[in-house]
């Protein structure tokens, strides 16, 4: 370490990767801003706008396809998997907050909505967790800390959109209550690159740890099933 360029890592607690305590946490994956065919690609599109390339190029080729592997694993193991959505429970969105509720309502996202729905590749089975926040971040608007104390699980990988917003939200809510928290950085995306990368250099200060999908599937390896 260099003290100089990397000092704070030493006032960073060491801890032991338990595969057994982890969970699979998947945020707003949904078809109003996670996929180029939702309310958000279709408004930039009708405007003639590109500045969402970055974001569902990046969604098609790693978010998705790296959360779903995830997913398969966490499955076969066993192990509990959380699906966060977020959007309003009625289309005037007043059980949201203020700042979220013109967002909510000019992109269709509540409950029994298309755009609500999670992308199809990742669909929920029967017996998966499914949380929805009217927030940006989940520890705000859900039951997500009693539910993972419940699980008994102190460990978790987290994927999803938007990274510099809704995932870096919940991953420091998530920190501050003690958990061990990793941000998969392969299967996490935003609109600009630029904020994904700031988010995952600095969320290693303190706040937890930033891993592949490949080092997060053989980190869980060690789960005996």
């Amino acid at each position: 370490m260099n003290p100089a360029t990397d000092y704070i890592r030493a006032y960073m607690a060491e801890r032991p990767i338990e595969p057994g305590s982890s969970a699979l946490v998947m945020i707003d994956l949904q078809y109003a801003t996670g996929s180029r065919h939702g309310a958000l690609g279709r408004k930039l599109q009708s405007q003639g706008s590109s500045v969402g390339n970055y974001r569902f190029d990046r969604i098609e080729s790693h978010v998705v396809p790296n959360s779903l592997r995830l997913l398969e694993h966490f499955r076969q193991l066993g192990r509990p998997v959380l699906h966060v959505t977020i959007g309003a429970a009625h289309a005037d969105a007043l059980d949201a907050p203020l700042h979220m509720r013109k967002l909510f309502v000019e992109f269709q996202n509540h409950v029994g909505s298309r755009e609500h729905e999670i992308l199809d590749e990742l669909k929920p089975l029967p017996n998966e967790h499914v949380l929805r926040k009217t927030t940006i971040g989940a520890f705000a608007s859900t039951g997500i800390d009693s539910l993972l104390r419940a699980l008994r699980c102190e460990q978790l990988y987290l994927t999803g959109v938007s990274t510099n917003m809704c995932v870096e939200t919940t991953a420091r809510e998530a920190a501050d209550r003690g958990y061990l928290v990793s941000l998969v950085e392969d299967a996490c995306g935003t609109t600009h690159e630029d904020l994904h990368q700031v988010t995952m250099r600095n969320f290693q200060r303190l706040f937890g740890r930033v891993c592949s999908t490949d080092e997060a599937l053989q980190e869980m390896a060690a789960v005996h099933v």
